[in-house]
């Protein structure tokens, strides 16, 4: 019974064509199977997030999966992955989905890091592989709370991704040069473009580089987003700047990039803008229902976009006159270069030697390893100093008014320790109060000779001089009051325990007394005779009026 039992059940799952329901199941199954096995892998793209906050890159993050990820996670019932990206190298991942918002075109892994200490080259450099690197795009956030630092900071990072670069293996640079071949001759001969759009009809023949394209190409595609644009109108506003500023800084940023072939977006938060089609259209990720052609635009200040392979010399020169674009394009080159050779390199260890000339600390993510170069002085001919010159930070304008050529974000007042300090000023406080006590002495030594030489009848004579005027002296009784202001004001009267007094008078007599004491007289008053008899009648009669109606 047990053994019939056993056979049915594996004939039941095997499919025996004998059982009808069972040879149906067979057919279903394999059919799914086969679609499975047949169907292509779902494509993984990366983006190596570099620069800004740990809150700029989650915005960053939430600005290119928030319109389509939260509606995908909600409808399932999934959770949305977290950002990690508190420490060091950072993670997490989003899904492309495409215009109906049923189907995931791709799956992007962000990996963020906000310093550009080279000590953390090492966990950048295992992403860096032949099979990753294809399908890799480089985004560094900049923030226009400090539009002065864009240069010194873009430089770090790029240093950073060179260094990283050179110690590829050949495998790894072979197919960097074939990523970077294919990016050059994007949108031109009658290619396509970066979204997937044709150029034109097809041509053999590829347009020629103009001056500055291309001159230090990295090996991985870059893109430079500018965070925040809305900042530019606090700086209109609040700090003086005007057009002239914000073109300058556009076209340093455009003049750079262009070496590298890299694009260039200013976005806003909860403003809806290009960045999502920009940095899907690098990756190669392309709508299959919708396509969204991506736009230029150089016009609106807040809402720059500058695509790869669309800028030039000529079109930078045009936004405003006076701006020497070769000058900067060399100068960057001669900033990488330089500064490149400065760059602290790794020991034994596999650690930063600390003491390079950089002067880079080794922090967790988000430390100071971005401002190695902030004190150190600048090559001659060098972009960031020339930008840093003509763009400046409004606060430091007093100090650089002052002649302070090499900003810096010290502290400006160096201060010392607090004993050093007290000890400074108790010997200060020593000399004051000795410079107190000689003044003093002599002054009470000369005082006491002029009494003595001119006796008690220079008294005498001031008080003279006191009556002269009024009585009324001075502050320290050096200089008496003027006698039309005395006789606009008139005599001084005051009522004293309800009595009414002449100031004039009880001063005078007081100088009387002082007078009379000092030339070593009694001071007697006049005082009448008291009537003895008086004064006891008077009383005797208050006594018995008193006692008359007691009887």
């Amino acid at each position: 019974m047990a053994a019939e039992n056993t056979n049915r059940f594996s004939t039941q799952s095997g499919g025996s064509d004998t059982n009808k329901n069972g040879g149906e199941k067979k057919d279903l199954w394999s059919t799914m199977l086969d679609k499975a096995a047949s169907a292509q892998p779902l494509p993984q793209k990366n983006i190596l997030l570099l620069g800004g906050t740990v809150d700029s890159q989650r915005e960053f993050f939430e600005s290119l999966s928030n319109s389509e990820l939260r509606r995908s996670f909600d409808r399932n019932g999934y959770k949305v992955p977290p950002v990690a990206n508190s420490f060091a190298l950072g993670y997490t991942y989003y899904d492309v989905l495409d215009a109906d918002q049923e189907d995931i075109l791709a799956r992007i892994s962000l990996y963020t890091l906000t310093s550009p200490s080279s000590a953390f080259a090492s966990l950048i450099r295992p992403l860096l592989t032949p099979e990753s690197i294809p399908n890799t795009l480089i985004v560094v956030l900049l923030d226009w709370s400090e539009p002065w630092r864009w240069m010194r900071q873009l430089r770090e990072w790029i240093l950073l991704l060179r260094t990283i670069i050179v110690e590829l293996s050949p495998e790894c640079g072979e197919i960097m040069q074939e990523v970077m071949t294919s990016w050059r001759d994007r949108g031109r001969g009658g290619g396509t473009n970066l979204d997937g759009t044709a150029t034109g009809p097809p041509n053999d023949i590829s347009l020629p580089l103009g001056p500055g394209e291309w001159e230090d190409a990295l090996g991985l595609p870059l893109c430079l987003v500018c965070q925040n644009a809305e900042k530019m109108e606090f700086l209109e506003k609040n700090k003086g700047w005007r057009e002239e500023e914000f073109d300058l800084v556009l076209q340093f940023l455009r003049t750079v990039l262009l070496r590298h072939g890299a694009s260039l977006i200013y976005t806003t938060p909860s403003t809806p803008s290009q960045l999502p089609s920009l940095i899907h259209s690098s990756l190669g990720i392309h709508s299959l229902l919708k396509k969204s052609p991506l736009k230029h635009n150089v016009i609106d200040r807040d809402k720059i976009v500058v695509p790869p392979n669309w800028d030039s010399w000529g079109k930078i020169r045009v936004l405003r006159d006076g701006f020497d674009v070769e000058l900067v394009s060399n100068g960057w080159e001669i900033d990488l270069v330089e500064h490149s050779q400065a760059r602290p390199r790794k020991n034994g260890s596999g650690r930063t030697d600390a003491s390079d000339p950089s002067g880079e600390n080794i922090e967790a993510n988000g430390g100071a390893g971005e401002e190695d170069d902030e004190e150190g002085e600048e090559p001659e001919g060098s972009t960031v100093a020339l930008y840093e010159s003509s763009v400046q930070d409004p606060d430091m304008s007093a100090v650089n008014a002052a002649g302070q050529v090499n900003r810096s974000n010290k502290l400006e007042v160096e201060t010392m320790e607090n004993q050093a300090f007290l000890a400074e000023q108790a010997k200060a406080l020593e000399k004051y109060r000795q410079k107190e006590e000689e003044q003093g002495g002599s002054r009470s030594d000369s005082k006491l000779a002029k009494h003595q030489n001119n006796g008690y009848s220079s008294n005498n004579n001031r008080l003279s001089d006191d009556d002269e005027h009024g009585g009324y002296y001075g502050s320290g009784g050096e200089k008496p009051a003027d006698p039309k202001v005395l006789e606009h004001i008139g005599p001084v009267q005051f009522n004293m325990g309800g009595i009414q007094v002449d100031a004039d008078d009880m001063v005078q007599r007081l100088r009387e007394r002082q007078t009379n004491t000092a030339d070593g007289e009694d001071v007697v008053e006049d005082v009448p005779p008291m009537d003895t008899e008086n004064l006891s009648e008077f009383f005797h009669k208050l006594m018995n009026r008193r006692g008359g109606p007691a009887k």
